[in-house]
C-alpha cells in the first residue's frame, strides 16, 4: 500500500505558545544517569525486542505484523489486538531522545519505521494491523476490546513527539490522514458512529495534536468522544448487542458487559469514584483536564478534582501504585489495598503522572506534584532493573517468591523483573516517560514559575516581559538543599514558587544568603511564593530536611493495621531478604527505635540505607509445632531497610514495605 511522499501543509502558528517543557534540558546526576540508561540501552533493546531478536523473551510480533500487513512478507497476525501500540510508544519515546540528543543511527532505525507504518496504512487513511490481517471487514465493530483508536491515539502521540524533535512530518502526514478517515466515522452528525474506544488514549493525543497545528477540529473530536462516553443509549452495550454480545476475548457470546469498566456507565461529568481498568481512567481523566483547561469546562474540572480526589486519598498506594486487583487491572473499592495480591501497573502509575501534570496546569496545588514526585521516585522508578533489560508489569509491596510460583492468587506477582513481556505495554511506556522528563519539572501561571519537580536543570522562559534562564541544582533524592540561579535578561518583577514537599518540615528558604521570612515568602497551596524584583545572578536555596520517618495509614486500610513504613525524602522504603533474611513476616521494629542513615556507594549505583531496632521471632526457640498456646520467643535485630525502587536487583527473596510494629 505505498505512495507518493505527501508534504504537509503549513502548520497554523506550529507552537502555539512555546512550552516550557520545550525549553528544559536536564541536567542532573541521579536521573541523568536513568535517562542515559533509556537512550543507551533501553531503546536499543526494546528495538530489538520489537523485532523479536532477545533470546529467552516473549516475542513481540510487532514489526512482523507491520511487515506483513504492509506486503513485505507472508504470514499471519500475532500478538495482543493492540500490538501496534508498543511500536507507537518506542517511536515517541525515540522522539524524547532525539530532541534531548541528536543520534543519527536511532533516527535511521526510526524513519525506517516510519516508512514501513505507512506502507501498511490503506488508501482510506486507516491504520492497524489486527484488522487488516485478521478481520479485515470488521472495521469499527468491536470497540469495547479491540482498542483501534486506542492504537491511533499512541501513533498520533509518537507523530508530535517525532516532528517536535526532528522537524520530520511524514508520521505526522500519516496521522493527520488517519484521524481525517476517523472523523468520517465518528462524530455527531447523521450516518456517524456515535461511539469512542473502550480504551481511552485518543482523546489526550488529539489534544496535543491540536497544540502542535492548531486545528480546532481535533479538540473538538477529542471533547466528541469525551462527551458521548457514559451517555444513553449507552453505545458500548448497544454495539455489544449488535455483535451478539460476542466478546473478542473468547469468541463466544457473554451473558453481561460492565461498561464501568471502560468508565462508560455515566457521563464523565457526573463521576467521582475512580472505577475501572486502572489505565484507561488515568488516561480519560487526563485528557479531561486538559479539556477543561482549554474549554474553560467549569464542570469537567470539577469531576477531575473529585476524581483526584478520591483516587489518591483513598485507592493508592504509598508507592503511587494504584489499581488494585489483577481481575481487570482495576480499582476496587475505597481503601481496599492489599499489598501481596495487588496490581499496581506501571502503566497506570504512569498515567496518573500525565493527570497529576494536567491538573498542575489547570491548578498551581502542590498536591498534584506531591503525588507525582511518589508515583515517578517508587512505582515507575521501581518497576525497571538497574540494566534497563528487565521490567515488572505488576508492582507488589510484598513478595513471597514461593507463594508467587505456587498460589494462583499470586501468580501474577513476580519475585524478578521480565525480559519482555507479550502485552508490552509498560517498558515503552517507561522510556517514553524518562525521555519526556523535562515536561515535568515546571509549570507557569500567569508571571509565576512553578517549580513542581527538584531535578537539575536548566530553563529558558519569558516571565515579568523579559526572558529569563534558570538554573536549578539538585542532589536529590538523597540531599534536600536545592539552589535556583534565576537570570532575567533585565531586572522585573515576577514569581518564583517552590513546592514544600508534603514529607517535609522545618524548610528553609534563602534568597542571596538572606533568610526569607512569613512576609518575603508566603505559602499558597503548598508552594512558597517569592514575588520580588528579581536581577541577573539572583540565587534561590531552599533546605528540604530528609530524616527517615515512619509512616502510618488511615484506619480503614485493613491491609495496613498495626503496620508502619519508612519514608525518607520522596523515597518509599522496603526490606529485602538479601539484607534481612527470611521470613520477614517475622520482624518488627522497635515502637520507640530511631533510624541511622548511611549512604552505601556499593549498592546498586549508590544509595541511602536506613537501619532501625526491631525485634524477630526466634524461630529457634519454636518447639509448638504448626500451632502452639505459647507466644513466640522475640530476640533483638538490626533492621535493614533499602529504597523501594531498587528492590529485586540482587537475585529473587522476599520483600516487604509495610512492617510490624
Amino acid at each position: 500500500m505505498k505512495r507518493g511522499e505527501n508534504t504537509l501543509s503549513k502548520f497554523a502558528d506550529i507552537q502555539q505558545a512555546a512550552e516550557t517543557s520545550r525549553q528544559v534540558a536536564i541536567q542532573d546526576e541521579f536521573w541523568g544517569r536513568y535517562i542515559r540508561l533509556v537512550q543507551d540501552t533501553v531503546i536499543p533493546y526494546q528495538y530489538e525486542a520489537l523485532h523479536d531478536r532477545v533470546a529467552g523473551a516473549e516475542p513481540s510480533h510487532a514489526i512482523a505484523n507491520f511487515e506483513i500487513a504492509a506486503g513485505r512478507r507472508e504470514g499471519e497476525f500475532n500478538g495482543w489486538v493492540f500490538q501496534d501500540s508498543d511500536v507507537a510508544k518506542w517511536l515517541e519515546a525515540v522522539g524524547y531522545s532525539l530532541s534531548i540528543k541528536r543520534d543519527p543511527e536511532l533516527e535511521r532505525q526510526a524513519d525506517q519505521m516510519i516508512e514501513l507504518v505507512g506502507e501498511a496504512q490503506h488508501e482510506d487513511g486507516y491504520l492497524n494491523t489486527y484488522f487488516t490481517l485478521k478481520e479485515p471487514g470488521k472495521r469499527w465493530t468491536n470497540l469495547l476490546d479491540c482498542h483501534e483508536l486506542y492504537c491511533a491515539g499512541h501513533f498520533i502521540e509518537a507523530a508530535v513527539a517525532y516532528y517536535e524533535a526532528t522537524g520530520k512530518d511524514k508520521l505526522l502526514v500519516i496521522v493527520r490522514r488517519f484521524v481525517d478517515h476517523i472523523e468520517t466515522v465518528f462524530g455527531p452528525e447523521e450516518g456517524k458512529l456515535k461511539g469512542y474506544d473502550g480504551h481511552q488514549e485518543i482523546e489526550l493525543a488529539l489534544v496535543k495534536l491540536y497544540r502542535l497545528t492548531g486545528e480546532e477540529k481535533y479538540l473538538k473530536l477529542s471533547s466528541f468522544f469525551i462527551d458521548q462516553r457514559g451517555q444513553e443509549p449507552n453505545f458500548l452495550h448497544q454495539e455489544w448487542e449488535q455483535r451478539g454480545r460476542v466478546t473478542h476475548w473468547t469468541g463466544t457470546a457473554t451473558s453481561s458487559v460492565d461498561v464501568s469498566y471502560n468508565q462508560a456507565h455515566i457521563p464523565v461529568r457526573e463521576q467521582s469514584v475512580a472505577l475501572g481498568h486502572s489505565v484507561r481512567a488515568v488516561y480519560m481523566y487526563t485528557a479531561m483536564a486538559d479539556l477543561a483547561r482549554l474549554t474553560g469546562d467549569e464542570a469537567l474540572r470539577e469531576a477531575c478534582v473529585r476524581l483526584w480526589n478520591n483516587m489518591t486519598e483513598k485507592q493508592m498506594y504509598i508507592t503511587g501504585g494504584i489499581g488494585s486487583t489483577h481481575h481487570g487491572e482495576a480499582f476496587t473499592f475505597d481503601y481496599d489495598l492489599p499489598n501481596d495480591t495487588v496490581y499496581a501497573e506501571t502503566c497506570a502509575s504512569i498515567g496518573l503522572i500525565f493527570f497529576a501534570k494536567r491538573m498542575l496546569e489547570l491548578t498551581p496545588d502542590a498536591r498534584y506534584a506531591d503525588v507525582m514526585e511518589r508515583a515517578l521516585y517508587n512505582n515507575v522508578l521501581g518497576s525497571m532493573a538497574q540494566d534497563g533489560k528487565h521490567y515488572f508489569y505488576v508492582n507488589p509491596l510484598e513478595v513471597w517468591p514461593q507463594a508467587c510460583s505456587c498460589n494462583p492468587g499470586k501468580h501474577h506477582v513476580k519475585a524478578e523483573r521480565q525480559g519482555w513481556f507479550g502485552c508490552a505495554c509498560c517498558p515503552p511506556n517507561v522510556a517514553r516517560l524518562l525521555t519526556s522528563l523535562n515536561q515535568y519539572i515546571y509549570t507557569e501561571h500567569g508571571d509565576t514559575l512553578y517549580t513542581n519537580l527538584y531535578i537539575g536543570s536548566e530553563l529558558k522562559t519569558t516571565l515579568g516581559g523579559t526572558e529569563v534562564a534558570i538554573r536549578q541544582q539538585s542532589r536529590f533524592p538523597w540531599d534536600g538543599t536545592v539552589t535556583l540561579k534565576v537570570d532575567p535578561a533585565e531586572a522585573r518583577e515576577f514569581g518564583m514558587a517552590l513546592r514544600i514537599p508534603s514529607w517535609s518540615e522545618n524548610v528553609e528558604i534563602r534568597v542571596n544568603g538572606e533568610a526569607l521570612g512569613d512576609a518575603a515568602a508566603s505559602l499558597q497551596q503548598g508552594y512558597a511564593v517569592i514575588r520580588r524584583e528579581w536581577k541577573a545572578g539572583d540565587v534561590i536555596e531552599l533546605k528540604l530536611p530528609m530524616e527517615a520517618h515512619r509512616v502510618y495509614a488511615h484506619p480503614n486500610l485493613r491491609a495496613d493495621a498495626g503496620k508502619t513504613a519508612i519514608q525518607r525524602g520522596p523515597l518509599v522504603y522496603c526490606l529485602e531478604a538479601a539484607d534481612n533474611s527470611e521470613p520477614l513476616s517475622s520482624i518488627s521494629l522497635s515502637e520507640a527505635a530511631s533510624f541511622t542513615e548511611t549512604y552505601d556507594e556499593m549498592l546498586l549505583g549508590g544509595a541511602v540505607v536506613v537501619e532501625g531496632d526491631g525485634f524477630r521471632v526466634a524461630q529457634a526457640a519454636w518447639t509448638g509445632g504448626l500451632y502452639s498456646r505459647e507466644k513466640a520467643t522475640l530476640e533483638a535485630v538490626k533492621v535493614t531497610a533499602v529504597p523501594y525502587y531498587l528492590w529485586g536487583n540482587r537475585g529473587s527473596g522476599e520483600m516487604k514495605v509495610w512492617i510490624w510494629e
